[in-house]
Formats: C-alpha cells, sequence, structure tokens
C-alpha cells in the first residue's frame, strides 16, 4: 500500500510537471498512471 501510495504521488507531480509545460499526450498518460494506481490502492483496501 505505501509503494502504491508513493508511486501514485510520483505521477500526480509528474503530471503537473506536464501541464505547465503544455505536453498534454504525456499529461494524460500520466493521468492514466495515477488512476492505475489509485485503483490498486482501493483493491487492497478491500480486500
Amino acid at each position: 500500500m505505501k509503494n502504491f501510495n508513493t508511486q501514485y504521488n510520483l505521477a500526480k507531480n509528474r503530471a503537473d510537471e506536464f501541464m505547465k509545460r503544455g505536453q498534454i499526450t504525456q499529461y494524460f498518460e500520466a493521468l492514466l498512471e495515477m488512476n492505475k494506481y489509485k485503483r490498486l490502492m482501493v483493491a487492497v483496501v478491500a480486500n
């Protein structure tokens, strides 16, 4: 769980940087990565 949270925060920071730079494609990829880790965190908590 701790690892997922760390990975989520790293992806969030990358998404923020990509948005500031106007790199839309990389921004969306970072958002998808954030979504993946968010779902994994929810799955771990549910079990």
